[in-house]
């Protein structure tokens, strides 16, 4: 997710990020609004400002849905359409309602809302006495009647059986009910692959039926990597990811002597001990922040003393499951350190175990 978006800020425990091909819709935008006259660049950013506070909205109320599902979201990234979501499934599901009849509730929330701000955007429209099918439907000369065929244009096109679209979630939602969720998520990408396509050849007759198969096309394939990483999850031990070798830090240290071991090491956390104990942790952001505001001092007065260990046998899911932002998770046996987990460190790694698994696969199918 990190490498083709941008973070935009934090909600309801979600990390929301924007992916690249906004940007490729605000060079279409900018282009149609040429072709309409002059200011077009602020008339094309503010008609794709009202496209992104519409996806935002959306995918909000699937996020309030979700989490009164107990289904939330870690991480959200947006495309034009919509967004994937990095949903990590509860170790434990017992007194829950179906996972499938949960997912129902979380997809169908999206388009009932959309739905719902066009239906208002149609009153507005009404009551000023403009006109809903004037061409063109989408343009910055009126914002209320561009938020209108917005919002149900993402009402109709999420309702497409295309994973991740909401109408793929709730197909495969229904596939859960028969089969592994592995298998079922492998199924509906390989039906949204085929609308993909099927969109992009229909930009012979519109440019947006091309420009959303496009953006489909690369949703697919983000999914495609976020089920495989999510099966994963599951399967790998904190032993084979957790690093063994890394540096540590004593209460004792000075900041500005732990700001000089961290320049020569490639963590960003770090575990500080004392003797064979460890009594806490701290980052590389918090060290460099309490240099700037309070000058040098020790270790022991910045570190966070509250943390939770594991054991090396545990699944990364349960770990994933914990971990947030530059938290590290230290790995304990019999009572000594024998390894550190961080969040970079299972990104590099699940990254690598997937590939591998990958190829491992198809190597297999071609023996």
């Amino acid at each position: 997710m990190r490498t083709w978006s941008f973070p935009i800020g934090r909600l309801l425990g979600a990390d929301f990020r924007l992916h690249f091909t906004f940007l490729i819709l605000l060079l279409y935008v900018w282009l149609a609004e040429a072709q309409q006259g002059v200011d077009f660049v602020a008339r094309g950013a503010e008609l794709a400002a009202l496209l992104l506070a519409s996806v935002i909205a959306h995918e909000m109320a699937h996020l309030v849905v979700a989490h009164f599902s107990e289904l939330a979201p870690r991480a959200v990234l947006l495309f034009p359409f919509g967004a994937i979501n990095l949903v990590l499934q509860p170790a434990a599901e017992e007194g829950r309602a179906p996972r499938w009849r949960r997912e129902i509730r979380v997809a169908a929330a999206g388009p009932l809302f959309s739905a719902m701000l066009s239906a208002i955007a149609a009153c507005l429209v009404a009551v000023e006495g403009g006109r809903l099918l004037q061409r063109p439907l989408v343009a910055s000369a009126d914002l209320l009647r561009s938020f209108f065929w917005i919002n149900a244009a993402l009402a109709v096109f999420n309702l497409l059986p295309a994973y991740p679209l909401d109408g793929g979630r709730i197909l495969r939602a229904v596939f859960l009910r028969f089969m592994p969720a592995e298998v079922a998520g492998t199924r509906a990408v390989a039906i949204a692959q085929g609308f993909s396509i099927a969109l992009m050849l229909g930009g012979f007759w519109s440019s947006w039926m091309l420009l959303g198969g496009v953006f489909l096309f690369v949703a697919v394939q983000f999914e495609e990597q976020n089920l495989m990483f999510q099966a994963v999850l599951e399967t790998v031990r904190l032993e084979e990811v957790m690093l063994t070798e890394f540096s540590v830090l004593s209460p004792a240290d000075t900041l500005q002597d732990a700001l000089t071991k961290a320049l020569h090491t490639l963590q960003d956390d770090f575990p500080v001990v004392r003797g064979a104990d460890m009594v806490g942790t701290i980052s590389r952001h918090s060290i460099t922040r309490a240099l700037r505001s309070n000058g040098n001092g020790y270790v022991q007065s910045v570190m966070n003393k509250v943390y939770q260990a594991a054991n090396r046998q545990e699944s990364l899911g349960n770990v994933f499951r914990r971990i947030t932002g530059n938290q590290l998770i230290p790995v304990v046996e019999d009572d000594r350190l024998v390894g550190i987990v961080t969040f970079q460190n299972i990104m590099r790694s699940m990254a690598l175990l997937a590939e591998s698994r990958r190829l491992r696969r198809e190597s297999e199918r071609i023996g």
